[in-house]
């Protein structure tokens, strides 16, 4: 049977963990409501899916054992944190107010850049393969497999939620100048990029 005191609290604890998708959440939030950082958000979810579902499979646990697959997976996703970030910084400094308005992504993009970071941080598919299986019941393995990773990506939703409520707020209560929300936004990325480059590969 599987502990869900235990499993529920760990798992929003990792749900919770600031990480760059959680990041997005936020800067999604704060510049069009948090409706549109959880829509967006979606496009993490979706991205979790293949990733259970591969660690399931038993495959997680080539970035474990490869040196080569898990530093070229980390090289990709940390380049993209990177290239979005100082994407989102330049994008900041070079327009005027009004125009700040009109270059806000739209849902699509948002949706996109959320299910590529997921795709593109490799610790997303160790901690399938490395903490849902100490809640697998042997005997009822797809079962209850399928059943920890719907809490999963159910505490996932509400973690885009808390997020996004306080990127809003962050924004609306210290009316915080929206350039420099996006500057600090770019810089975030860009520091998530470079994490994850220092990321060493699991013995």
């Amino acid at each position: 049977m599987i502990d869900y005191w235990f499993f529920v609290p760990a798992c929003f604890a990792i749900n919770l963990a600031f990480g760059p998708n959680n990041l997005m959440a936020l800067t999604n939030a704060g510049q069009n409501g948090v409706g549109f950082a959880f829509l967006a958000g979606f496009g993490r979810l979706l991205a979790f899916i293949p990733m259970i579902i591969v660690s399931a499979l038993g495959l997680g646990i080539i970035l474990s054992t490869s040196a080569v697959v898990f530093t070229g997976v980390k090289v990709i996703g940390a380049a993209y944190l990177i290239y979005l970030g100082v994407k989102i910084w330049r994008s900041s400094s070079a327009m005027n107010d009004d125009d700040m308005a009109l270059s806000r992504l739209s849902l699509s993009q948002a949706f996109l850049r959320e299910g590529l970071v997921a795709f593109g941080n490799p610790k997303a598919i160790l901690v399938f393969a490395a903490f849902f299986p100490q809640f697998v019941v042997t005997e009822a393995y797809v079962q209850s497999y399928l059943i920890v990773a719907a809490i999963f990506l159910l505490l996932e939703a509400l973690a885009i939620i808390v997020y996004a409520i306080v990127g809003r707020l962050a924004v609306q209560s210290s009316k915080l100048n929206l350039r420099w929300f996006q500057r600090a936004s770019g810089v975030g990325m860009v520091a998530f990029g470079g994490l994850l480059l220092l990321t060493q590969r699991p013995s």
